[in-house]
């Protein structure tokens, strides 16, 4: 593999990650000031506060529980914390659309938690006040259900990375525990913490799922309705492009944490902080401070998604979902593999050229990460429909043929729009396997009279091949799981799990929406179970080396 191919294999790769945002760009400058004045005069104000509301609220309420609990499950003894610190991190198996068809069907009027209520106080429908799970309100509680494990993880490894110096410092000068956490251990893990909350927040602008099923407006569902409900490309080039400016914001904030989340310790040799041990009731809250996220994050929704499967009789292993499944594990792996191809080639020029051009190209390609699905569809329909009807064009005028749509609304779109979602967590693996190969040894492998080609296939993908099959596992479960992407790019009549679960919760059918939603649930279990693996086996390394619990791709 000489040096030029390489170098134009990555800036291609990047092209590919940067062409929405700039597609988004241009077609939102292009828009009329009418269009700008229709949307601020209508939906603008609307969609600004419902996402600045689901912000605060996601925010405070990830920070608030996976702090919490990262601080107790490392820092203090109490019954069944051994399993709370890797059950905690079960609810990212969950996409939060999945766990609001969940507590629909548990919560609503016509659930069993409200037709027990009325069961047992003989109340009629309009004698008494329940929590609307179809609001705002409830829209924020899944995001946060399933998003606290991003703060819980990084807020863990930080916290194990401390050393206790400062905190017993605080403890001799008469502080209690509580008081030393607030004065000490917080403010030096709050680069970790707030890095984990931006990330949540990211997630929470791009979530179109669960707003959707809960008829909550914000850009997310906007720039879908107005690109396929009221057919208005303008005004959903220019939402979009208010989304891309928001989750951009999101990038600058995140970048600016992870250059300060930098810590040293006070000496050489690492300590070990002495864990508090808790008893009566300060041990039962700790358990039920615990239990209560995973409860309501893992357990009842799978529980309810069961019995919702077995009571709706259908089969999913009836042709119909099998073809469902089919078309999910196909684009699944394919994406998973274009995407890591790319990271390799994008990677592995900044190991072999270090420099602000390969820095540049690693930086574009993995900016993706950031980029709502619904961003991210727009910004690659409208140059690629506009490309094909270029091509129809040409063909009409010179050969009397047309050839219709190439690649709008085909199944390469989509896979580009995958690869562009997920390349910095393929990003992020690599260079977590590369980190760990001494550089002398591309030395030796050229005074061998290695290529780059050879190294690469002989060398570097072997030693790092468990960080490669990482990133595929990664972006084969997120993929999997992406809906506002694969809503608007997939091909006609073809549906994924995703797709399907999303299209019978819509018909209000959230018995049968079960079925699909358990497959996507059972997929994202497996990039779990290695965390959590991962987890335990970080319990039992040496004192020294506590960080190694949580894998670098959680920041990602």
């Amino acid at each position: 593999m000489p040096r030029l191919p390489l170098k134009t294999l990555a800036w291609f790769f990047a092209g590919l990650c940067i062409l929405p945002i700039a597609a988004v760009g241009v077609a939102a400058a292009g828009g009329t000031l009418e269009t700008w004045l229709r949307l601020w005069d209508t939906v603008m104000p609307r969609f600004i506060w419902n996402t600045l509301q689901l912000v605060l609220f996601v925010g405070v309420g990830t920070a608030l529980v996976g702090t919490s609990t990262a601080w107790l499950v490392t820092l203090c003894r109490f019954p069944g914390r051994r399993v709370f610190e890797i059950v905690l991190a079960l609810p990212l198996a969950f996409p939060a659309y999945v766990l609001a068809y969940a507590y629909t069907d548990l919560l609503d009027h016509p659930g069993p938690v409200q037709t027990f209520l009325r069961a047992v106080t003989g109340w009629g429908p309009r004698d008494y006040w329940f929590p609307e799970i179809r609001s705002l309100g409830g829209a924020s509680l899944m995001l946060i259900l399933v998003l606290y494990p991003y703060v819980y993880l990084l807020a863990r490894a930080a916290f194990l990375r401390q050393s206790p110096t400062a905190y017993f410092a605080a403890r001799t000068m008469g502080h209690g525990p509580w008081s030393a956490f607030f004065r000490v251990s917080l403010p030096i893990a709050r680069p970790a913490i707030a890095g984990g909350v931006i990330l949540c927040l990211m997630e929470t602008i791009a979530d179109f799922g669960t707003v959707a099923h809960f008829g909550v407006q914000t850009f997310a569902t906007g720039v879908y309705q107005a690109w396929f409900s009221m057919g208005d490309r303008p005004a959903a080039s220019q939402l979009a492009f208010y989304l891309m400016l928001a989750a951009l914001l999101l990038v600058v904030l995140e970048t600016a944490q992870r250059g300060k989340a930098k810590h040293h310790h006070a000496s050489n040799r690492h300590e070990v902080m002495k864990p508090h041990t808790l008893s009566g009731w300060r041990a039962l809250a700790a358990f039920l401070a615990c239990a209560i996220p995973v409860l309501a994050g893992f357990v009842i929704p799978l529980a309810v998604l069961f019995e919702m499967a077995v009571s709706s009789g259908q089969n999913p292993f009836a042709p119909r979902y099998l073809s469902f499944i089919q078309n999910s594990l196909f684009l699944s792996a394919v994406a998973a593999v274009l995407t890591v191809t790319g990271a390799v080639f994008v990677g592995y020029r900044v190991r072999l050229a270090p420099g602000r051009a390969a820095g540049l190209t690693k930086t574009l390609a993995g900016i993706g990460y950031a980029l709502p699905g619904a961003v991210i569809a727009v910004g690659l329909l409208v140059p690629f429909a506009r490309l094909d009807n270029a091509i129809d064009g040409f063909f009409r005028a010179n050969l009397d043929v047309s050839v219709g749509l190439l690649f709008t609304g085909s199944i390469a779109l989509l896979l580009i729009a995958y690869m562009v979602r997920f390349m910095a967590a393929a990003l992020s693996a690599f260079d977590t396997g590369m980190s760990s190969i001494r550089p002398n040894l591309d030395a030796v492998a050229r005074t061998l009279g290695a290529t780059t080609g050879g190294m690469l296939i002989r060398v570097h993908l072997p030693l790092m091949r468990t960080s490669l099959l990482t990133a595929v596992l990664i972006v084969f479960v997120d993929t999997m799981k992406e809906l506002p992407a694969t809503l608007i790019l997939r091909p006609f009549n073809f549906d994924t799990l995703a797709v399907q679960a999303y299209r019978l919760a819509s018909d209000e059918r959230l018995a049968q929406a079960a079925v699909p939603s358990l497959v996507i649930v059972a997929f994202g279990l497996l990039p779990v179970i290695v965390l959590c693996r991962t987890i335990a086996r970080s319990s039992s390394l040496p004192a020294a080396r506590p960080e190694a619990a949580v894998p670098s791709i959680i920041e990602a």
